[in-house]
């Protein structure tokens, strides 16, 4: 029995936890984490969460718009009305455990302004919003008995069977099978498809690759979004953001020339939605022939800069750069994906019983672009919308639980370097921000075929396999989403 469970939650970002806490306290819940519960894309959310909460300037109908707008009114209205009708009891329920929003000297909740919002809707805690969130979800979940926590704990395969699920776990090098009646995928973006990402080193697809392995149907995983303001660092894989929250403060995009541009591509200027501001710093670079951006709020108090974004303040002094004085390099970066695991208004995939929330599903509330900071909050109400959904259906589960079994091949040999190295650069040349159709057949012809080698070859299952299969399988769907 210590291995069968109501339901097993991949994933301890937002929206793995948010579930875990929604659950009834009578569901024996598996939470699996990939690494430490604090690495996730959740605890890297600066700007803050959007809602409508206690506005009485601001409306759940000008939240609508504004998301339906930034998604060039593709968004499932559905969805969408479920987000920003929910987005009150998340807050609160979120301010009931603890979590320290910035308010104002008078004591009320401070809203800040980001690109594409109409109103001042985002709740923040300085500029670690994520960070904050994530802590108080943490805290409560310890003090939940029914919740058992696995950390270092990653997902090697994943089979449906007559009653439910089957995982097999790799835990410090030894494998256990685990069963569950419901099984909730909540394990993040794809962010390590890209040779550059705003993402932790933890994001590479693999809850989307198991649910397209087992037959889910997986959509618009070709709309990724690329932030305009990552630290542009290219030393490493993990570019450090610089939020849209800066911007919302007043902050120029500058080119090259230390010159603002914006002017020349949208009339919101620095305050359009992401896409349009990364597509426009692309088109720049294109004209100025030069990849030197920058963002400046040296022109704001400095005293108002280090007390609003103390974490980015700290991070880019770090590099050599005094955000109070001077501009900051900046230039887009793979940030976010729109598409993913196909579910209905519940979370529930097209595998019964098989539920997706946060990044890793596609809810169809962003449409074409993600409006900024409703990520956290759709990561929340839906979260919430699949542990309600379960909670209705446990009372007509089976009492037994079925095993799958994962069979190793004695002969496996481990799997040679290079593969996750070219599907990035593969990816980063043939489809970033304005893509490269010229390229792509032939970056597609290499996907499937590292993709057929890697399902097809004799490979010892490891922490390398899993993670170069997924990356495989999501740059294979994004590609092929795009021919």
């Amino acid at each position: 029995m210590e291995n069968n469970f109501d339901v097993i939650i991949a994933g301890c970002g937002a929206a793995g936890l948010y579930g875990a806490i929604n659950l009834p306290a009578s569901c024996r819940v598996l939470l699996v984490c990939k690494q430490e519960l604090t690495l996730c894309n959740s605890a890297l959310a600066q700007g803050g969460i959007a809602g409508v909460y206690k506005s009485p300037q601001d409306s759940i109908e000008l939240h609508e718009h504004d998301t339906m707008v930034a998604g060039g009114f593709k968004n499932n209205p559905e969805t969408l009305h479920i987000l920003t009708t929910h987005a009150a009891h998340e807050i609160q329920a979120i301010l009931d455990m603890g979590v320290d929003f910035d308010r104002t000297p008078d004591g009320e909740l401070h809203r800040t302004l980001e690109g594409g919002h109409c109103r001042h809707r985002i709740f923040h805690h300085k500029d670690a919003t994520g960070a904050e969130i994530l802590d108080k979800l943490i805290r409560k979940v310890k003090t939940l008995p029914n919740v058992t926590i696995l950390e270092h704990a990653m997902m090697v395969g994943m089979k449906k069977t007559g009653t439910g699920f089957s995982v097999n776990i790799m835990q410090g090098g030894s494998f256990t099978t685990y069963n569950s009646h419901f099984m909730l995928l909540a394990t993040g973006g794809i962010g390590r498809v890209y040779s550059f990402t705003t993402n932790s080193k933890i994001a590479t697809g693999d809850g989307i690759a198991f649910a397209y392995e087992n037959g889910a149907e997986i959509r618009n995983l070709h709309l990724i979004q690329f932030h305009p303001t990552a630290f542009n660092d290219h030393h490493t894989r993990e570019c450090f953001l610089i939020s849209e929250a800066v911007r919302g403060e007043g902050a120029y995009l500058l080119n090259c020339k230390k010159e603002r541009f914006m002017d020349r591509y949208d009339e919101r200027l620095e305050l359009a939605p992401r896409d349009v501001v990364s597509r426009s710093i692309i088109l720049e670079s294109r004209e100025t022939k030069s990849d030197n951006f920058y963002l400046d709020i040296s022109h704001k108090d400095p005293e108002f800069v280090r007390n609003r974004f103390p974490m980015i303040y700290e991070k880019v002094l770090e590099q050599g750069y005094d955000m109070t004085k001077e501009p900051i390099p900046i230039f887009p970066c793979q940030h976010y994906l729109m598409g993913g695991i196909q579910v209905d208004t519940n979370s529930e995939t097209t595998i019964p019983n098989l539920y997706a929330a946060g990044e890793c599903s596609h809810t169809g509330v962003h449409g074409n672009n993600r409006l900024a900071s409703n990520s956290l909050l759709e990561a929340l109400v839906f979260s919430r919308q699949a542990a309600l959904d379960i909670a209705k259906k446990l009372p007509n589960t089976p009492s037994t639980y079925e095993t799958a079994a994962f069979p190793t091949s004695p002969d496996a040999q481990k799997l040679p370097k290079g593969f996750r190295t070219e599907i990035r650069k593969i990816m980063q040349e043939n489809y970033f921000v304005i893509p490269n159709k010229e390229k792509l057949p032939e970056g597609f012809r290499r996907i499937e075929e590292i993709r057929n080698q890697l399902l097809n070859g004799n490979y010892i299952v490891d922490a390398d396999y899993v993670e170069a299969k997924s990356l495989a399988t999501v740059a294979y769907i994004i590609l092929k989403e795009v021919l």
